[in-house]
């Protein structure tokens, strides 16, 4: 055989096993490997998992599994775990599976209309990787209450409803950071110094907000019943605010899924310091997460020489307000004999 045949044939045998290479490499890394109908699924994967975990966490979506493990020994993946929450579209091929396996999606962490600061720590544990135990500790321990000027009554004021974005697998204590930064960034100077030229604290005017949020749905409305409220404080009359005796029922008797739709005369006497109708000042802590309007009409409140208000039975949502109590029990008179008509039962 001539030296120009042998080397003709080397070759051919040459791109014949490049061929062949390919066609396995293709056939491993490169084709499809899902077996979910969805258009896309996420998969979390725990702090400290190994690859052996992964793989129980991929086993609802992977058609073979051999084909991953193959691909996850080549780019190192099976030694190399990342925690986090991933992303895989149908049709995803091996090579593509793990190389998403690398690319942590963020987390949108929402919360608001949060009435205790337990059901806070449930809906967080609900969005992220740690537990609820690991949130309450590190969010209620004594070295963090002291060192954002909070207690146990009023610690919900350190969180301002929004949403963020944080990785699933973020630490309690990561979190702890960075709900800080964000609570330093929402009480700014402009902030700040309104709430000094009310003389009240950060977290006395959250929960102010959270009893003006809890009078009125209607924003527009809640700078004028913030309004009321301030005058009352200003002249130590107790804030006589239903929102307060509802709280202060659920908590007394432990049942948070209480509905009272209407308040009754005995419901007033219920001894709790949340009670403002028995106790002057505001409750020690907020009876509900209010949004930032809620806050914002606190520190902006509308100036007037109102002292009561009482829901409407003309413009429903609202309030009738007025400056003395003479006047007041005649709007109270016609609400109330609107109530008697719709037949209120607790």
């Amino acid at each position: 055989m001539g030296a120009k045949k042998l080397f003709l044939r080397i070759i051919s045998i040459g791109a014949i096993f490049l061929i062949l290479c390919g066609g396995y490499v293709i056939n491993k890394a490169f084709t499809g490997n899902t077996k979910f109908q969805e258009e896309e699924v996420f998969v979390y994967v725990p702090t400290d998992s190994k690859y052996e975990d992964v793989k129980k966490i991929l086993a609802p979506y992977i058609e073979n599994q051999d084909k991953i493990d193959w691909v996850a020994s080549k780019r190192g993946y099976d030694v190399n775990v990342k925690p986090g929450k991933f992303l895989l579209k149908k049709g995803m091929s091996s090579f593509s599976i793990v190389r998403s396996l690398r690319l942590n999606v963020p987390v949108k962490l929402a919360f608001n209309n949060q009435e205790k600061v337990q059901d806070l720590f449930v809906r967080l544990a609900s969005q992220i990787e740690p537990d609820t135990t690991k949130l309450k500790e590190i969010f209620t321990n004594d070295s963090f209450l002291q060192e954002n000027g909070l207690n146990n009554d009023n610690v919900m004021s350190f969180f301002i409803p929004n949403s963020y974005e944080f990785y699933w697998n973020i630490t309690p204590e990561e979190l702890a950071e960075k709900l800080t930064k964000e609570y330093k960034r929402f009480w700014n100077e402009g902030r700040l110094a309104k709430a000094k030229a009310l003389n009240l604290t950060p977290a006395q005017v959250y929960t102010l907000a959270s009893i003006v949020h809890k009078e009125t749905a209607k924003a527009d409305e809640r700078p004028k019943v913030a309004g009321v409220y301030l005058n009352r404080l200003n002249k130590n009359m107790p804030l006589q605010a239903d929102p307060t005796v509802i709280y202060a029922l659920k908590q007394k008797s432990n049942n948070w899924d209480l509905v009272v739709k209407r308040v009754m005369n005995n419901d007033l006497m219920t001894s709790s310091p949340y009670n403002t109708y028995r106790n002057t000042g505001l409750p020690p802590g907020p009876i509900f997460m209010p949004d930032v309007s809620a806050i914002d009409a606190v520190l902006s409140p509308e100036k007037h020489d109102y002292f009561y208000f009482c829901a409407s039975v003309e413009r429903f949502g609202y309030h009738e307000f007025a400056t003395d109590y003479d006047a007041h029990l005649k709007v109270a008179a016609k609400y109330a004999d609107w109530v008697a008509k719709q037949n209120y039962k607790r």
